[in-house]
């Protein structure tokens, strides 16, 4: 869709972290309005995804985020924010794919801000269908439980196990799987049950009241988001030639975090039927081809329950990082 092309301007406000802290030293400042190099597009923001790892690299957690080209002494992106949706107002030489005036939707650098930089390859344009708001959540996490329910190779018939089932990548895993044919059973609390349920999950179990590792049940999949439940534990539910793909590295120590995790699970995966895997997925325009089409398809819907004012950016991953966001939040820049 082609809206109006907005105004551009040489200074813009933006969320800005100078140094590793905590999310609330976010402050919202004027700062200069970035330009478009060759292969990018500049999008005024109209609303930007609150996602786990805008938390880390906020906070440089785990330390070794640092040594892999984030910043060693401070955040090497300032402003905030990865999902974006908005419109293209500005295009770097050699784009070919978009025009000033394109609603689009992607992964940018900086997003919390009036205006951001994205490359073209990192954009798709946004259904009509669509919300900025709701546009904003569906980059980083539906591509990540896009690839994670790819990972476990899920199909019609199976049964399937998503703990984390409402949160950002959670919301979207438990409606892909679905729409696979598989019968799905979210972990979650009971407060955020209902949300789970409405997404199409058959069960929802209440993780602060009981261990679903201690249960007489056996699921072909299991998708780990974000959890800290021991391998062995959860391979005890998994069924002798299912797949346990772990989302995400939270938890673990200050340097490597849940990494180190994963890595044993690929070490014990070379001696058991089973398949105990991780990945790393990166926001690009394919997989959100897939996402736009399931979602015009009616398939999935961004579970998008909170929306915060650019002001308030910091307050919102404060309350991510805290569980008190169920499915998706969006801080809301312009329009």
């Amino acid at each position: 869709m082609t809206a109006t092309v907005p105004t551009r301007t040489s200074t813009m406000r933006a969320a800005v972290q100078r140094r590793y802290a905590g999310p609330e030293e976010i402050h919202v400042e004027t700062v200069e309005a970035p330009t478009p190099g060759p292969g990018e597009v500049l999008i005024e923001v109209r609303a930007a995804g609150v996602d786990r790892g805008v938390w880390h690299l906020m906070t440089g957690r785990p330390l070794v985020m640092r040594a892999m080209g984030f910043g060693l002494r401070r955040p090497r992106q300032p402003i905030a924010g990865e999902d974006v949706a908005g419109v293209v107002v500005g295009i770097g030489a050699g784009v070919t794919g978009f025009s000033l005036g394109d609603e689009v939707l992607g992964a940018a650098k900086g997003s919390y801000a009036q205006h951001a930089v994205a490359k073209e390859d990192k954009l798709v344009r946004k259904p009509s269908s669509l919300s900025f708001e709701e546009a904003a959540v569906l980059p980083v996490s539906g591509v990540t439980a896009l690839r994670a329910v790819e990972r476990a190779g899920i199909s019609t018939g199976q049964r399937v196990l998503v703990l984390g089932a409402s949160g950002g990548v959670g919301s979207y895993a438990v409606q892909l799987a679905v729409a696979t044919g598989a019968r799905v059973t979210g972990v979650a609390s009971a407060a955020k049950a209902e949300l789970v349920r409405s997404l199409g999950a058959e069960d929802v179990i209440d993780y602060r009241t009981t261990d679903v590792t201690s249960l007489d049940l056996e699921f072909d999949a299991i998708l780990d988001i974000g959890g800290l439940t021991p391998l062995r534990r959860l391979r005890k539910v998994l069924s002798p030639t299912g797949t346990l793909v772990i989302v995400g590295g939270e938890g673990g120590d200050a340097l490597t975090g849940g990494v180190g995790r994963q890595l044993v699970a690929g070490l014990v995966s070379l001696f058991t039927r089973q398949t105990l895997a991780s990945f790393v997925a990166l926001t690009a325009a394919e997989p959100l081809e897939v996402l736009v089409a399931r979602i015009v398809a009616g398939d999935i819907r961004p579970a998008l329950t909170r929306t915060y004012p650019l002001a308030e950016a910091g307050t919102a991953i404060v309350d991510l990082a805290a569980g008190r966001i169920a499915g998706k939040a969006a801080v809301v820049v312009g329009g």
